[in-house]
């Protein structure tokens, strides 16, 4: 894996208009990418994760528009360049899985036909070529080329998704991003694809960023988990650090509210409560009205992101360069 980030995301910022006024969906998020890197982002629903993918793909669509800073890929700032200067990295350079595969799908003609269009957009003249590539490619994410005569209402949800992750393989990219690929599918067929997806990174050595609702999921194979709350990142660090020792009570309360495979059985805990308005945030932290460990400050200071090890964690608790989170929970445990 390089050192060097091929992705450079800085103060980004994406505000929805509406008719009560500019809601700020995405506030203030930095990420790096790292080739090779698969990075998880995981939140509640309407905590902004989508809304960042497609801001860094520029994909963004009125209402919703970039508002402030730069999403960099290899230099070039995806922000200002124009449709046509996107079109010539998007899928050559970038690609993106979209969540319903049926959806983003054209229903009317064949997976061939789709993939040749995308060949054609980016220089492919030849139709033996074509014919070649897109044979090679369905044989990586394990489907028969014969299927590439298929309209997409033919295949299964799980083939509909690796027909996607092939059509974003035909170019090899540097960086697939991913939003919710296997949402519609059974726990076997997400674990497949899942394997899947690991397996061709290994191989072709691209990034991915891939957002999901699965905790289950990204702690089997991301390398970076991202915890957004309320369009903000709320703790962001290696995978295996965040699972072990969340920093943030928000990354606490997913973990406890999802079941563990391993080790004694114990009662899951729900997050009481439900995310905020964006358009009307509370003041302070803005999970202070669901926090167990709220206290004064968090109701009026608006906590940044602060260093906890290897972790980066939006909580007034590390304030100070001195975690309160293990006094905290070693003064709940004498009491």
């Amino acid at each position: 894996m390089s050192s060097a980030p091929i992705l450079e995301v800085a103060g980004l910022r994406v505000e929805y208009s509406t008719s009560r006024g500019a809601v700020v969906a995405v506030d203030n998020v930095d990420l790096e990418v790292c080739k090779g890197e698969f990075v998880g982002v995981v939140g509640e629903s309407g905590c902004g994760k989508s809304t960042m993918l497609f801001a860094i793909a520029a994909l963004l669509s009125p209402p919703a528009a970039v508002t402030g800073g730069t999403v960099k890929f290899h230099g070039h700032n995806l922000v200002t360049m124009t449709e046509k200067q996107l079109n010539v990295l998007r899928w050559r350079d970038y690609s993106v899985v979209m969540q319903s595969a049926m959806n983003a799908l054209n229903p009317v003609i064949t997976i061939a036909a789709q993939f040749k269009d995308v060949l054609k957009a980016h220089g492919a003249a030849s139709n033996n070529e074509i014919a070649n590539r897109s044979a090679e490619v369905m044989r990586l994410v394990g489907i028969d080329p014969i299927h590439l005569k298929s309209y997409p209402h033919q295949l299964s949800g799980g083939m509909r998704q690796r027909a996607m992750i092939a059509m974003a393989l035909l170019f090899t990219p540097d960086l697939v991003i991913m939003d919710e690929p296997t949402s519609a599918l059974d726990v076997v067929a997400q674990r497949s694809l899942m394997v899947q997806i690991k397996e061709l990174q290994h191989q072709l050595g691209f990034a991915v960023i891939f957002v999901t609702h699965d905790m289950s999921l990204v702690s089997h194979f991301s390398d970076q988990l991202i915890v957004m709350y309320a369009g903000q990142v709320s703790e962001i660090g290696p995978t295996r650090q965040v699972f072990d020792h969340p920093a943030h009570p928000y990354s606490r309360g997913l973990l406890d509210a999802f079941p563990s495979i391993r080790g004694p059985r114990v009662e899951l805990t729900g997050i009481p409560g439900s995310p905020p308005d964006l358009a009307r945030p509370p003041r302070g932290c803005r999970f202070h009205p669901r926090c167990p460990q709220v206290f004064d400050a968090c109701r009026v200071t608006e906590p940044l992101l602060y260093q906890v090890g290897d972790v980066q964690a939006r909580c007034l608790l590390h304030a100070g360069g001195a975690s309160l989170l293990e006094t905290s929970e070693a003064s709940g445990a004498t009491t």
